[in-house]
């Protein structure tokens, strides 16, 4: 199978401003993920899908591969990550490239390491069904409540005065990895809907999204490789 990584890094982020290219410890965010499929192994291509010229110099000295920019169409706030993986498949191609399976590696995942990847596409390839990868809940649902007019309605329908270490573990979509059959794609497809879940740590389950994030402290056993470390 021909498999294609990309790397979506549009330039338009309004909550940090070019959040993708921020240094995260003195690098440059889209450079983890960039460095972690190159050394997963298991990518034949790693495409940053980018509308800016600035971003696409900085994916390129990192390894990455940009032969075109995306169209501003597909690079607005309301776009979807399908917008530009359709649009970018298109593409390639046009120049005469074709890939079987999409890995969609978001680039504020900055902690997923290359042996993630490869772990997340072994199971891929036993399942053959797509992928997304999860991690445990800190917060476990079976203490949710919504509520209205101060009613508590119960998320969950079942007791819950079951001792807390008895609780079956609950997982959320952590963002960090996605593998999808690319001839089953469309413009209907969620990412998030991926039937098979690929278990990462929480310490590793990092999603950048606001100033403070900048700050998180590194995994106890991560540890930056030697050509990214300032």
């Amino acid at each position: 199978m021909k498999v294609l990584a990309i790397i979506p890094a549009r330039s338009g982020s309004k909550g940090v401003k070019d959040k993708n290219i921020r240094p995260f410890y003195n690098i440059p965010l889209i450079a983890y993920s960039i460095h972690s499929a190159l050394k997963s192994g298991v990518c034949d291509e790693v495409f940053v899908c980018t509308d800016s010229e600035k971003y696409a110099e900085i994916a390129k000295k990192y390894g990455a591969n940009v032969p075109f920019l995306r169209s501003k169409e597909s690079a607005q706030d309301t776009s979807k990550s399908i917008d530009c993986i359709l649009e970018s498949l298109e593409k390639y191609c046009q120049i005469g490239k074709n890939f079987d399976t999409l890995i969609l590696l978001q680039p504020t995942s900055p902690l997923r390491t290359a042996f993630h990847i490869k772990e997340a596409y072994k199971l891929y390839c036993k399942y053959q069904k797509d992928l997304a990868s999860i991690c445990e809940v800190d917060e476990h649902p079976i203490f949710m409540r919504t509520t209205k007019d101060n009613i508590l309605t119960p998320l969950l329908q079942t007791n819950s005065t079951t001792r807390r270490q008895d609780l079956p573990p609950f997982y959320r979509i952590n963002g960090a990895i996605y593998i999808n059959k690319i001839s089953t794609l469309t413009t209907n497809t969620s990412f998030n809907d991926n039937p098979i879940g690929y278990i990462m740590d929480k310490e590793y389950s990092l999603d950048i999204d606001e100033e403070k994030d900048f700050t998180h402290p590194l995994p106890k056993n991560f540890i930056l490789p030697s050509f990214l470390r300032s």
